[in-house]
């Protein structure tokens, strides 16, 4: 099983990577950017011993404790099997 975590800045955080990021491709010309917000992308394999829904748990836990910062970070996961 495969675990995709994705991990960002929560809304009321200003982001001035992705401030930058968008002032850099307006210069480029590129058209209809309202906003642009980065973050983090996490793979995780996960071994044939958990179950999915203590995998969900686990991926979780994980996301929570160790991958974000819980107050200015927010996180959302997918498991593929």
């Amino acid at each position: 099983m495969k675990a995709f975590v994705y991990v960002s800045l929560k809304r009321s955080v200003l982001d001035p990577q992705g401030k930058t990021i968008q002032g850099a491709l307006n210069k480029m010309g590129y058209k209809g950017l309202q906003d642009v917000r980065q973050g983090k992308y996490f793979e995780i394999i996960l071994d044939g011993g958990l179950s999915r829904n203590d995998a969900e748990a686990e991926i979780g836990k994980i996301a929570r404790e160790v991958l974000t910062n819980p107050v200015i970070e927010e996180f959302r996961y997918s498991l593929e099997e």
